[in-house]
């Protein structure tokens, strides 16, 4: 294998593992309202992913800087091209774990319930614009001969791009609910199996709609493959949770996102971003790629810290393992009001 196709490669993986652990992250945030009735079980519910959630943001961080430095022609358009759906991803990134910090700073009811809008609201924008923007670069966006994008935010919104954006948003949402079936316990195990089962009948509808769009304009052996694995991974996650099976439900919902992603990979291989405008104007891992002695470099260093950073990732799962009760978590002590003011003398 060629170093820019083992790039491609290390960039697909990096993708796969933000999809993965971000995936339920958006999935836990989107559901936070529709799962926890009242404050205690809204805290439980939070402190599921609140251990980990940082640390799976890495991933998307660790794979915009190795498409910098590995495919800078890719990097280039995408961050022209999508520029303003990458800013409201960032934006929304931020909110969340602003969210995520200041929701415990104050008692009052009003600033809690606050807080939790924004961590919605975080979760969903880019649950939503993350599919929309890999529906489009698998699909091809306008490019010119100089490797320029000429559209809009508006040309990104295509009923493909729009397809991809639904499907990774049930997606997340599915996976987030097996995560959650898997981390608590009493009602809020029982209604994330119950949320987890009906918004899985619309994930696996919406996938093989998109995965069988992205086959027919795109696909090969290898994609198609890969996207029949993804389609019978998320059905037997719907068979396991229908049998209480919380440990082969998130399994399944898991492999399903993978197999997915590596799909959508299979499919653009060897292109980073087809042009829509001409094929001849398309970016591929040769015209987009770094010199060989910096993709040389970018190889020793990956294979010397990627294994630390998954060693390190993988304690952090194991330490915080162990289910969250909603009845374990105490009572927010009741706002206090201020002290009145003293009556000068």
């Amino acid at each position: 294998m060629d170093l820019p196709s083992l790039w491609f490669l290390l960039i697909a993986v990096l993708w796969i593992g933000y999809f993965l652990l971000e995936g339920f992250d958006f999935g836990v945030g989107i559901l936070l309202p529709v799962i926890a009735r009242d404050d205690r079980q809204r805290r439980a519910v939070i402190n599921t992913i609140g251990p980990v959630w940082d640390g799976n943001e890495v991933w998307v961080l660790v794979a915009g800087g190795a498409t910098f430095a590995a495919f800078p022609e890719w990097y280039a358009a995408l961050f022209s091209g999508f520029y303003l759906a990458l800013f409201l991803i960032l934006v929304a990134l931020i909110l969340r774990g602003v969210a995520f910090e200041f929701r415990s700073k104050r008692p009052d009811p009003a600033w809690r319930r606050t807080w939790d809008v924004a961590i919605v609201v975080g979760s969903f924008v880019p649950a939503l614009l993350w599919g929309v923007a890999f529906a489009n670069i698998v699909g091809g966006v306008p490019l010119d001969a100089d490797h320029r994008y000429t559209g809009n935010l508006l040309t990104l919104l295509n009923p493909y791009g729009l397809l991809g954006g639904l499907t990774t948003l049930a997606l997340f949402v599915t996976h987030g609910a097996a995560f959650l079936a898997l981390k608590t316990t009493g009602e809020l195990r029982r209604r994330a199996r119950v949320i987890g089962g009906r918004v899985g009948l619309v994930a696996a509808l919406l996938a093989v709609l998109f995965l069988g769009a992205t086959q027919i304009q795109r696909g090969g052996s290898v994609s198609m493959g890969l996207a029949l694995g993804a389609a019978l991974a998320l059905v037997g996650s719907l068979l396991a949770n229908r049998r209480d099976r919380e440990g082969w439900t998130f399994v399944g919902s898991a492999l399903a996102i993978i197999l997915a992603v590596a799909s959508l990979f299979a499919a653009l291989y060897p292109n980073v971003l087809p042009s829509s405008t001409d094929p001849g104007f398309s970016l591929t891992i040769q015209n987009a790629s770094s010199t060989p002695y910096t993709l040389s470099i970018m190889t020793v260093v990956a294979l010397i810290f990627t294994p630390l950073v998954l060693l390190y990732q993988g304690w952090t799962y194991w330490v915080f393992r162990r289910r969250v009760s909603a009845e374990a978590i105490p009572e927010a002590p009741e706002p206090t009001a201020p002290p009145a003011p003293r009556e000068a003398s």
